[in-house]
């Protein structure tokens, strides 16, 4: 219904003198909902934006934009209100046809072609193999999931992919950590390196490399420690650890240690990819970091950027001149021991996903990633690449509740919650919706004992309950006997004329401008509180009408309004991966 009033104000802008112009405008002929139906069902200020361009009071030019109008069945009248606003109020018949397309269009409705067929990649959750996924995770999993589930709806080609950080300085230290935990299995007696990953899967590892490979890379603890430098607190603990890490290569060969390092990460990621398959969250590519070493990529980057006169050496050290290019300070992008810094491998990376032939690259990142936009676009602007193309989003932290107790956490602590044992404790369905409810934009609280509560300040429960209410009646009506006839019920959906009926109509007929809303702001929390909207719309229709009367046409028209709505219901929580219970 939106794109058909919009379609009839463009009809009429191309009529008017000085105005044809505007006939194409997306922006200029839009429409939105009326928050008060009092005052129509949409409305839209085109009259205001372009009255400047038609040299006319906005409300004369609201006038001649009403007059100029086509004919359409699907609206009563229009109104101009106010300075110049054109409030549209629909037909009947303007909500039973769309309530028709529910039911033509099935699990299809909603869909639009809003993004072309645009290429884009979402890369998220991307999380660095050390460790199991943490509740933060998942909130970054959930986003991006429903993110491409809602680009791919509204008309994008979507690509998902996961990248992992395989070649740095963290998986060395992983493998230093199982290490340590093997020859404490062996029997050596070790203080744990501070700076070291402390988890009881780190034990798990070492305890499956033990079995594997026997006591072959037991080494004595004093041949360990002997002349190492003092780890904090008294030393420096980053220090400590690389000087671990050198020693361990040293006393058991880098052979020996690669192959810890491997066994190490192929575990976490085992165990991520099993968490996050088991989380509804699948990815078309897991893009290896070790991938671009190998092709040279990186090479080939630096030395273009290096040919064009964007890098420059100081204190050893060879630097990329991002502030050329909006960024608050240069970068480094090969360290005074011979090093590349993950900036030179994220350049190469971007780089890369343009030449795949995505138009459009979109990063789901923890909040702690604020400085990685500016320096990023840089690099792909360097390399001849549209800064734009890249968007970056955010993702708060989340808070873990119990009670009134805040649960802390942190990774090589240990102190923190897993994906897999929040999915344990609250199911799938709370996990994804909970992360969901709230903008990425702000913290999340995320409160364990509502996510498990059967009531209706529970959304996962509110609106799924919706859905299998509408099922139970299904199953009373079959219990009387009789059967729904789509037909009649869509024929007569002009008997819906109740308070509650026409706000049920207005409230399902929303969904796909929700979801290009959604997928244009990036901002899959809007589906969710719009699936709100509708169970309670749904709810308040099932408390104050009889749906099984019998009038046949009442009872048909009635059914096919709350079959249109579970169906929705059902369409919305699938681009959610959230299930749609036919009982509750």
């Amino acid at each position: 219904m939106k794109q058909h009033l919009e379609q009839l104000l463009n009809a009429a802008l191309a009529t008017l003198d000085g105005l044809a112009a505007h006939s194409g405008d997306t922006q200029a002929a839009t429409v939105e909902r009326c928050r008060d139906p009092r005052h129509g069902d949409f409305s839209t200020n085109v009259a205001l934006r372009l009255a400047k361009a038609a040299h006319t009071p906005p409300r004369t030019l609201a006038q001649r934009i009403v007059a100029s109008l086509p004919d359409s069945p699907l609206v009563l009248r229009s109104e101009i209100a106010g300075a110049g606003f054109i409030n549209f109020f629909l037909a009947p018949a303007a909500y039973a046809a769309e309530l028709a397309e529910i039911h033509a269009q099935g699990e299809r409705y909603g869909h639009s072609s809003l993004g072309g067929n645009e290429r884009v990649i979402v890369e998220f959750v991307s999380a660095n193999p050390t460790g199991p996924l943490h509740v933060g995770h998942g909130r970054q999993a959930a986003y991006g999931a429903t993110l491409a589930n809602i680009l791919a709806a509204t008309g994008f080609d979507v690509a998902r992919e996961y990248y992992i950080n395989d070649a740095g300085r963290q998986v060395d230290i992983l493998a230093i950590s199982v290490w340590m935990r093997y020859l404490e299995a062996c029997g050596e007696a070790l203080p744990f390196p501070e700076n070291g990953y402390r988890g009881d899967y780190v034990r798990a590892i070492a305890a499956n490399l033990r079995t594997a490979v026997g006591e072959t890379l037991r080494r004595a603890a004093a041949d360990v420690l002997a002349g190492l430098p003092a780890d904090a607190p008294q030393g420096d603990k980053e220090v400590y650890i690389d000087a671990l890490i050198a020693r361990a290569r040293e006393l058991i060969g880098a052979d020996a240690f690669q192959n810890v390092l491997e066994r190490s990460l192929a575990a976490m990621l085992e165990d991520i990819r099993d968490d996050l398959a088991a989380f509804g969250v699948r990815f078309d590519r897991w893009y290896s970091e070790r991938t671009l070493l190998r092709s040279g990529a990186i090479e080939r980057v630096l030395a273009r950027l290096e040919q064009d006169g964007w890098l420059y050496r100081a204190q050893g050290a060879l630097w990329f001149r991002a502030t050329a290019f909006g960024d608050e300070k240069d970068r480094v992008v090969v360290r005074e021991n011979g090093q590349k810094t993950y900036f030179a491998s994220d350049i190469a990376y971007h780089l890369e996903k343009r030449e795949r032939g995505f138009a459009r690259l979109i990063d789901i990142l923890g909040a702690d990633h604020h400085g990685y936009i500016a320096r990023v676009r840089a690099g792909l602007t360097a390399m001849g690449q549209p800064g734009e193309c890249l968007e970056v989003t955010l993702i708060q932290f989340v808070s873990l509740f119990r009670g009134d107790e805040k649960i802390p956490m942190g990774k090589r602590e240990a102190q923190f919650v897993t994906l897999r044992e929040l999915r344990a404790e609250v199911g799938n369905d709370a996990c994804r919706l909970f992360y969901l409810m709230r903008s990425h934009e702000q913290p999340l609280d995320f409160d364990l004992e509502l996510a498990k509560s059967r009531t209706h300040e529970n959304p996962v429960y509110y609106i799924q309950y919706a859905h299998a209410r509408v099922a139970s009646v299904l199953k009373q009506l079959a219990a009387r006997g009789l059967t729904f006839d789509r037909g009649e019920g869509l024929a007569h959906a002009a008997l819906l004329t109740g308070a509650h009926e026409q706000a049920a109509l207005a409230c399902v007929t929303r969904f796909p401008e929700v979801l290009e809303q959604a997928a244009t702001n990036r901002a899959p929390h809007m589906l969710v509180h719009y699936l709100r909207d509708l169970a309670n719309a749904l709810h308040t229709y099932y408390n104050a009408a009889t749906f099984i009367v019998e009038d046949a046409k009442v009872r048909n028209a009635r059914l096919a309004l709350v079959i249109g709505m579970q169906q929705v219901l059902r369409n919305g929580l699938a681009l959610l991966s959230v299930n749609a219970p036919e009982s509750m």
